[in-house]
């Protein structure tokens, strides 16, 4: 959101939501150009106009309560319909600003995300973006987090899930590993290779790998001597120096299959897939940054 702090109306909503987002009253002061002092003391009026506290502070940080949750939700909405109502009656000349924060899979992030971003800051060069890059759950609320890509079938149905695609998996070895273990014809022959494992950081177990067979998909529980979390890029890495057999999204490793680093394994029963979504709040008003950045990621993906 893009705050003014030149219309006394609105300065202590501006101040209180820029303070959210920036997580603490002095980074607030710095953007708005005046002392954490100030800040505070709008707070504080704030508070003491609405009868209610909205922050836990302490010596090191502030932290939302449930009513200053709820009130910078609506606060972010109506701040997000005065931006929409500016750029109406001007004709739609108010070009996109402010911050847009993202929590997206590593993985994802890397092949996916990331290299189409700056494309978007030339379309839109006021728009900038944090990023918040892991495999961990996200909350919207106490994150601060505008959109989020998940690679499985959303949960929450409280957020609104637009499909980005369907990512294609592959099983892949290096050929220094081939030619100590041998080269699995068939899925079952996985349970005698050394096969990398990721364990998802929400369960703590390694995710089975699935195949079609016969037309059906088949799960398998693979073994190995070595596990990772959180960063599925590791598990990619050990299969190049030849640590053992891995089955992820084929777009992590297109360029070392086609320089012969790693070598597909079991193409016949290969066709599974897993979903990725983009997740945001549902908001009455959604910003115009995050309307322009949704719709220009989901044609940027269908074009690849």
């Amino acid at each position: 959101m893009t705050y003014i702090f030149d219309d006394k109306q609105y300065t202590g909503i501006e101040l209180f939501c820029l303070a959210v987002e920036a997580g603490s009253f002095t980074k607030a002061a710095l953007h708005a150009g005046i002392t954490p002092a100030a800040v505070s003391r709008s707070i504080s009026r704030l508070e003491e106009r609405l009868g209610v506290r909205l922050f836990v502070r302490t010596t090191r940080q502030i932290r939302l309560t449930d009513n200053g949750q709820s009130y910078y939700l609506r606060c972010r909405d109506a701040l997000a319909q005065l931006e929409e109502a500016e750029r109406e009656v001007t004709g739609g000349q108010v070009a996109p600003s402010g911050i847009l924060r993202i929590s997206a899979p590593t993985p994802y992030a890397h092949f996916r995300l990331l290299p189409l971003l700056p494309e978007f800051r030339r379309l839109y060069p006021e728009v900038q973006f944090h990023l918040h890059l892991g495999n961990r759950n996200i909350d919207f609320v106490a994150d601060n987090i505008d959109l989020a890509i998940r690679m499985r079938d959303p949960k929450d149905s409280g957020l609104i899930a637009r499909k980005l695609e369907d990512a294609e998996l592959a099983t892949v070895a290096a050929p220094s590993y081939l030619s100590q273990a041998g080269t699995p014809t068939r899925p079952d022959d996985l349970l005698q290779h050394d096969c990398l494992q990721f364990e998802l950081p929400s369960t703590g177990k390694a995710i089975s790998w699935p195949f079609m067979q016969n037309g059906q998909q088949v799960e398998v529980e693979t073994r190995g001597s070595y596990h990772c979390t959180d960063d599925l890029l590791g598990v990619v890495t050990l299969a190049r120096h030849g640590a053992g057999i891995i089955q992820t999204y084929r777009f992590m490793f297109e360029r070392e299959l086609a320089q012969g680093e790693l070598v597909e394994l079991l193409a016949q029963y290969s066709g599974t897939s897993r979903p990725v979504y983009l997740l945001y709040p549902h908001a009455r008003h959604v910003p115009l940054r995050l309307r322009l950045f949704i719709d220009f990621l989901l044609g940027a993906l269908q074009q690849q």
